[in-house]
């Protein structure tokens, strides 16, 4: 088979080689054309001469292109891949700090919370603009596959005002996954599962361990008694024993998506872990992500060793990206769990909401399940977030600040933590000092900045409750040699 797959944001090395490792691993697809593109000049070329060994060491007649130039690469294009983000790490960080200020600590900050809304601003102007190209030059009916967060807000908007067929795809359920077989004692192929919700809040309703149905005392238990998890996942099991049900999401991610465990500082520490970021680190990922780059010289001549293997010492992972498009082209059928408009499919969710929940690929495409009705728990936390995100793309549709502090009103922990008063000059803030990964806000900065200069509202230096400092290269190399 021979058909084109771009990958938008490719410079992502680690990223990117394992969605097209994945896909070579497909005996049907060793004649794909790959386009790569990327902002970045330098991490295109090196992604580029990564993919480009994998190829030539397993005499593969692929063909691999990568250009600074995203409607070339997308030209002519079956399927097209983001993994974009917009601003990159200087915008992230301020998701980060500015929200400190106002007493809000986030773990990751790139779903909702005052963080995640921000990004979606900046995401959808640009996600937007994936979707003209791939309206105007990719090969019809083309499937846009969305890796990016936040999730719901960008799928959102390809979904309603871009045009295009598309489906959002995430890890977290087959993580989540991963750990229930553990706890129960089972390999993870002896596991089935319902998983339904909203993207990162998705939640076990229905667990079966070797055909035999696990009710939620069992499951309690079992994490409660777990060496690792009975510390790492605290928010996790405290919802599991008061939902019934467990959630897909790492401990310091769900726990900045409700507003119960992170609004008091004196008490953040209670629920977290400090031994790894993704279980409630205050910016925990953008300490990961930073000392990633800063690694990242230092990974690359890594990355082109580890191509130099044969695909046959590869494990295809579980990324859902490659197994959906073997469906569609084979017809080999795949279950997985998407991010698709619910009109629906959750009964108990609204109808305009992007949900996660499972479905079945196969040349058809990809048909969901319908008729699924989550616990009203789960249901009534999932609609909170579903209307900051609706708030969130109306107002990066409509570059209307006022809807903007709506939405971060409305988040779960910033209406724990702030007064409106707190809230609209903390937008204020986020908007002027972001203003040039905004530009549907560009007539709203200048009045914006006024009312900083004017504000009477009281903030902080702060560094959260659970704050780990940058390491250095330096000190990442003698980690990395004591590991090794």
């Amino acid at each position: 088979m021979s058909f084109k797959v771009a990958i938008i944001g490719a410079g992502s090395i680690g990223f990117t080689k394992t969605l097209i490792s994945d896909l070579l691993m497909v005996p049907e697809f060793a004649d794909v054309e790959f386009a790569l593109t990327d902002i970045n000049p330098h991490n295109l070329d090196m992604v580029r001469q990564v993919i480009e060994t994998i190829v030539a060491v397993n005499k593969l007649p692929a063909r691999v292109s990568a250009t600074t130039d995203r409607r070339a690469a997308i030209a002519g294009a079956r399927y097209i891949m983001s993994c974009v983000r917009v601003g990159g790490l200087e915008a992230f960080a301020t998701d980060i700090a500015i929200p400190l200020r106002y007493g809000v600590d986030q773990c990751v900050g790139d779903t909702i919370c005052a963080g995640g809304i921000l990004y979606g601003q900046r995401n959808i102007p640009v996600i937007l603009d994936f979707c003209k190209d791939i309206r105007e030059v990719a090969e019809p009916g083309a499937l846009f596959l969305n890796y990016a967060n936040p999730m719901a807000m960008n799928t959102w908007a390809a979904d309603l005002y871009g045009g295009v067929n598309v489906v959002g795809l995430c890890h977290g359920v087959q993580h989540g996954a991963h750990q229930i077989a553990q706890v129960l004692g089972v390999a993870d192929s002896e596991l089935d599962y319902v998983c339904s919700g909203i993207n990162h809040q998705t939640w076990y309703i229905d667990i079966r361990a070797k055909g035999r149905k696990i009710e939620a005392d069992e499951l309690i238990a079992g994490f409660e008694a777990h060496p690792v998890y009975s510390k790492t996942e605290k928010v996790r099991i405290d919802v599991l024993k008061r939902f019934g049900v467990y959630s897909t999401e790492s401990n310091g991610h769900l726990s900045e998506y409700l507003p119960w465990y992170r609004k008091r500082p004196e008490e953040i520490g209670r629920w977290i872990d400090m031994s790894d970021w993704i279980h409630g680190e205050t910016g925990g990922y953008l300490r990961y992500s930073t000392e990633r780059r800063n690694w990242f010289e230092t990974d690359f001549p890594m990355f082109k060793e580890q191509a130099a293997k044969p695909l046959d010492q590869y494990k295809r992972t579980s990324e859902h990206a490659s197994y959906i498009i073997e469906a569609m082209e084979t017809g080999r059928t795949y279950r997985g769990h998407f991010n698709r408009r619910n009109n629906g499919i959750i009964t108990n969710l609204p109808h305009d909401a992007i949900i996660e929940s499972p479905g079945y690929v196969d040349r058809f495409g990809i048909n969901m399940i319908e008729g699924i009705t989550l616990p009203t728990a789960c249901a009534a936390t999932c609609s909170v977030s579903v209307s900051v995100q609706r708030l969130s793309v109306e107002a990066a549709m409509k570059g209307d600040i006022d809807i903007l502090k709506l939405a971060v009103l409305h988040d779960p922990l910033v209406g724990a933590i702030c007064t409106p008063d707190e809230v609209w000059a903390m937008v204020d803030e986020m908007v002027v000092a972001q203003a040039q990964w905004l530009p549907q806000y560009a007539h709203a900065v200048p009045a914006a900045r006024e009312r900083i200069a004017k504000s009477t509202v009281k903030t902080r230096d702060w560094d959260g409750a659970a704050r780990k400092r940058v390491r250095s290269v330096e000190e990442l190399r003698e980690l990395s040699g004591a590991h090794r």
